[in-house]
């Protein structure tokens, strides 16, 4: 009877043992696990600095109030026809089909999208050509620096009161030297050409310098060896801007094409002050035309729709520039 109880309790004990044995193999391969956490988190210092994002976080609550807040009401009010602030309608994508359909939109599209082709094709060889023409060493450097960024620094209200006095035939020195030393009729608020071209001089006097330093930036990148060997080799001006300046340009200017497109393509402040976008409709761009629905009618449900459709348009465009740019390059 002895031995009958004897062997159950030395099997049990073997189990207890056994038990034991796999526990304490849990715990040793827990804390092997937790170790190697700590070592891997010792090793990436962004796992480690994980904290370091709640510095990001003022950022994140100022962008969500003074970006995607403001575009969700847009998107808000372009579904709805809001007759005062308690009294709306839904009415789907009626506004988007509207906005599409005005001949009104279609014409102030057709002259933004030109007045942005002209703006690249005067500014980006004027500014590689300033470029190429500033000195690359001595005191003059810094000199044409500061008298090249000079227009960069004036605001853009202040730029189109510079010129719409400047322009005027009667007091402005522009328009009096072009009708009475040219000999030619120029009347900037009668005309709708001399209006257009006002404009445009307008926006090539303010930001070509931009491209210029863009482009004189990326010039300056080049070493000078390449430069050396080109005067060995004997190779002309041109020879040496065609095949080792303008392909060491490719990035930058792909930068200034994009930069000075969207900006062009929502040009307000300056045309606006200038001409108010007339005689007529002749510098009615697409800002201007949003801002006389949105402000001057208060057609809140039209202007949401229509600002979306700018802003995508604008998205299109660009990414269509940048994609056969870059494919360029390759």
């Amino acid at each position: 009877m002895s031995e009958r109880t004897a062997a159950p309790a030395g099997q049990a004990d073997g189990r207890t043992d056994d038990q034991a044995d796999r526990r304490a193999d849990r715990r040793a391969e827990r804390r092997a696990e937790r170790q190697a956490e700590e070592g891997e988190r010792r090793a990436d210092p962004r796992r480690r600095n994980n904290r370091a994002w709640l510095l990001v976080l003022p950022v994140v609550v100022s962008v969500a109030f003074t970006a995607v807040i403001p575009l969700m009401t847009v998107v808000n009010f372009s579904v709805q026809d809001i007759f005062s602030p308690g009294d709306r309608l839904f009415v789907g994508l009626e506004w988007f089909r509207s906005v599409s359909r005005d001949p009104e939109v279609r014409a102030a599209f057709v002259r933004t999208l030109l007045f942005s082709a002209q703006v690249l094709l005067l500014e980006i060889p004027l500014g590689v050509l300033l470029a190429v023409s500033m000195p690359r060493r001595g005191v003059w450097v810094s000199v044409t620096l500061v008298l090249v960024a000079l227009p960069l620094l004036i605001p853009w209200n202040v730029v189109g009161t510079i010129w719409q006095i400047f322009a005027r035939p009667d007091i402005g020195l522009g328009g009096w030297a072009v009708n009475n030393v040219l000999g030619l009729e120029f009347n900037y608020t009668l005309d709708a050409t001399d209006a257009w071209i006002t404009v445009l001089a307008m926006d090539v006097w303010h930001w070509t310098p931009l491209v210029a330093l863009l482009a004189y930036a990326g010039l300056r990148s080049i070493p000078d060896p390449y430069f050396q060997a080109a005067q060995i080799d004997g190779a002309s001006a041109w020879a040496t801007f065609r095949h080792i300046q303008l392909p060491r340009l490719r990035g930058v200017l792909t930068i200034a094409i994009l930069l000075r497109f969207m900006d062009s393509f929502m040009i307000y402040t300056e045309p606006f002050v200038v001409t108010g976008g007339g005689p007529g409709n002749a510098t009615s761009f697409l800002s201007i035309l949003l801002s006389k629905i949105a402000v001057g009618q208060f057609d809140l449900g039209p202007a949401g729709a229509f600002s979306l459709l700018y802003f995508l348009a604008v998205q299109i465009v660009c990414y269509v520039f940048f994609t056969v740019l870059t494919r360029t390059g390759r």
